[in-house]
């Protein structure tokens, strides 16, 4: 009977800051596809970053950028802006433990709902139901892609602390 070896993958996380941006440029560059309008500038990042309660957590998997978050707080309430994660690590966890820890985040620091944006037939919205996000509203034609075309854009929640 042959032994087969598996290989165990670790998910790290550690906080980002604008020291970061080449990561994140990176990361979005090869996750969101230009059709769809969804990747943001390096400046918009860097000025996002520099707001009160925002807050960026990236993923390594063994040492090597995986994906990440950015989340912003006000008052009792977060809004996930972004989630990115490399083609090459998608469904292998990489985008479980970003939200596991951006629901963490949330719950230490007793905001009451997380909120979030996604483009109609991005397949995350899968990973966002097993996390318990609800479909709560519509955005017509919000993501405009590089050759004009619209698509639009569904609101999802989760309770974190009611």
């Amino acid at each position: 009977m042959a032994t087969r070896q598996v290989a165990t993958r670790v998910v790290t996380l550690r906080t980002g800051d604008a020291r970061d941006l080449a990561i994140v440029d990176a990361l979005m560059t090869e996750a969101f596809d230009p059709r769809y309008g969804e990747a943001w500038t390096r400046s918009q990042c860097l000025g996002v970053l520099a707001l009160t309660g925002v807050h960026l957590t990236l993923a390594f998997v063994d040492d090597f950028p995986a994906g990440f978050t950015m989340t912003r707080s006000v008052a009792d309430e977060a809004e996930l802006l972004l989630i990115a994660v490399a083609p090459d690590q998608r469904r292998r966890g990489v985008g479980t433990a970003l939200i596991r820890a951006a629901i963490a985040d949330c719950s230490a620091g007793n905001i009451a709902k997380l909120h979030l944006e996604v483009r109609a037939g991005n397949d995350a919205v899968k990973m966002y139901g097993a996390h318990g996000f609800t479909k709560v509203g519509e955005r017509r034609a919000y993501y405009r892609g590089k050759t004009g075309v619209a698509y639009d854009a569904h609101t999802y929640s989760r309770v974190i602390n009611a």
